[in-house]
């Protein structure tokens, strides 16, 4: 039983794996392929929301579009999502590419954009690393749907905590002193389950919808707004089989919203 659910939270993965990287080719394609300067515009602001880094070439070749709100969101956007998890030559490229779209476009705003960019990927090399001294206050979880318990409110909010100390190992999630806090960039995160939906099949089935915040912290002033949802078969269709699939597919919405979102956030708002 326990092999079956786990190759349901990697069927659930790949299917989101796939789905993004079609999205991003797809979107790509406008960019760079598509006559109308409203479809292409379209295509580099839904880039930059997915964060995707493969965007970051197409992104890069769009500072050369003929339109220039095309070439000035492309520029905002790299400034965006070129990190320091991005190869150093990588980064030199584009900053060097934005630097001489800031001294040769003859639009302002253009020019604009592209300097703030070139200069926040420039400033990468000797940024502090983002991780360090960062806390991460995890909430207790909630659930809107009326179908979830306790026991996998305690579940997700568990897998949280692991996601983070997977995809970021230095940001603490064990609250430090008053005095250690104050030296700290300290956020808060929460997430609630808004849908459970149990699909009898066969074979059984759950479909589950999740939503994540992330605050600063301890003010709690919220600035990011996260949703996922997935599908998890059950093996079997007992209240524990369908209660094991419920688990396996919200934890699969947190690990990946935590790991492809709220910490490249983190990391960009203490840069």
């Amino acid at each position: 039983m326990a092999g079956r659910r786990i190759v349901a939270v990697v069927t659930v993965w790949l299917a989101w794996t796939a789905a993004r990287a079609d999205r991003v080719d797809d979107l790509t394609r406008q960019l760079t392929d598509d006559p109308d300067y409203k479809v292409r515009l379209s295509a580099a602001l839904n880039l930059g929301r997915l964060g995707d880094r493969r965007a970051i070439d197409p992104l890069t070749t769009a500072l050369g579009d003929a339109d220039k709100t095309v070439r000035g969101v492309a520029a905002a956007t790299l400034g965006r999502l070129v990190d320091a998890q991005v190869p150093e030559a990588t980064r030199a490229r584009v900053a060097g590419a934005l630097e001489t779209l800031a001294r040769g476009d003859a639009d302002g705003f253009v020019r604009s954009q592209a300097e703030k960019s070139s200069a926040a990927i420039r400033a990468i090399r000797t940024a502090p690393p983002a991780q360090k001294g960062v806390y991460v206050e995890v909430g207790p979880m909630a659930d809107a749907s009326k179908r979830a318990d306790k026991t996998l409110m305690e579940v997700m909010r568990k897998k949280v905590v692991d996601s983070f100390g997977a995809r970021a190992p230095s940001f603490a999630t064990t609250k430090p002193s008053d005095a250690e806090l104050g030296r700290m960039a300290a956020f808060y995160v929460d997430g609630t389950v808004t849908a459970l939906t149990v699909q009898k099949g066969p074979p059984a089935s759950v479909v589950c919808k999740v939503s994540m915040i992330l605050a600063t912290y301890p003010q709690k002033s919220m600035f990011g707004f996260l949703n996922g949802s997935a599908e998890a078969s059950a093996a079997g269709t007992s209240d524990r089989a369908v209660a094991e699939a419920a688990s396996d597919c919200v934890t699969a919405v947190v690990e990946d919203l935590v790991t492809s979102k709220l910490v490249p956030q983190i990391e960009a708002r203490t840069r």
